[in-house]
């Protein structure tokens, strides 16, 4: 199964020169790079969140799988869905699904259900790949979505995910993709992001989850973002990094109404 593009010519170019050219230029190269356990990144276009984004993944030493979890903005398909086989197709080419790495995910959870029907119109997940091809080198990924948002669901996926990595012979990253606040003036959206940005850099599933509910945060991808972070509790990190911080008045000068975007780095 070739699960087609649907964020192309919106989110990120559908010509491939010019989507290749874009995503090289975001991603800077000459940073000092890092064999990272996790990466939480933005989604939302490039022309906003793209430098975010790009200033991560220039900091990453690439591995040979990432897992990317994204949130099903739709509503539609399984409550967390994974996709096991096949591969998803983006102007810059094809990458395959990691079958065995995915299956033993889906093996190792009681709440992950096989699901294309949750991917097939969902971005969080596909504007990540061009970002990576752009490196030019070969890798395979596993595609989670989350719609369920209760600890436990974010808890037990996390926990597959590291079980299933610590059986691995090989290198995995795991990715976050999430936007912050939406729709809120710029100094809430600072004020109101950086609570949860603390508790990511605290590497603090409980707190993270506990903050967004509290505070009413509009963090798209905070139930992936705890995933994330419960599996790299469990692999070892204590700590995470923030790379930037931006929102969309950066681009758009409207500071009234904008959407929050940050870049960290899970070690």
């Amino acid at each position: 199964m070739i699960r087609q593009a649907v964020a192309a010519g919106s989110f990120y170019p559908e010509m491939p020169e010019r989507l290749r050219a874009q995503a090289a230029d975001l991603i800077a190269g000459d940073l000092p790079k890092v064999r990272a356990i996790g990466a939480i990144v933005p989604h939302a276009g490039y022309i906003y969140s793209g430098k975010i984004s790009g200033a991560v993944y220039g900091r990453l030493v690439f591995p040979d799988v990432f897992v990317i979890l994204g949130p099903n903005h739709t509503g539609v398909g399984a409550g967390v869905a994974i996709m096991t086989h096949g591969k998803w197709e983006t102007p810059l080419g094809q990458i395959p699904i990691d079958t065995e790495l995915a299956t033993a995910i889906l093996r190792n959870s009681q709440t992950i259900e096989e699901d294309q029907l949750g991917h097939q119109r969902e971005h969080s997940i596909e504007v990540q790949l061009p970002l990576l091809q752009a490196s030019d080198r070969p890798f395979s990924f596993v595609p989670i979505c989350l719609f369920s948002s209760e600890y436990a669901v974010c808890q037990d996926v996390g926990l597959a995910v590291a079980q299933a990595i610590a059986g691995l012979n090989r290198s995995v990253l795991i990715v976050a993709s999430t936007d912050m606040s939406h729709y809120v003036s710029r100094e809430q959206a600072k004020i109101k992001d950086h609570l949860a940005i603390e508790a990511i850099v605290a590497c603090d599933p409980q707190r993270l989850h506990r903050i967004v509910r509290r505070e009413g945060i509009t963090m798209c991808g905070f139930h992936p973002t705890t995933a994330l972070l419960v599996a790299a509790q469990e692999l070892g990190a204590t700590s995470a990094e923030l790379i930037g911080y931006a929102t969309s008045a950066d681009v758009t000068k409207d500071d009234s109404s904008v959407v929050g975007y940050a870049g960290l780095v899970v070690a």
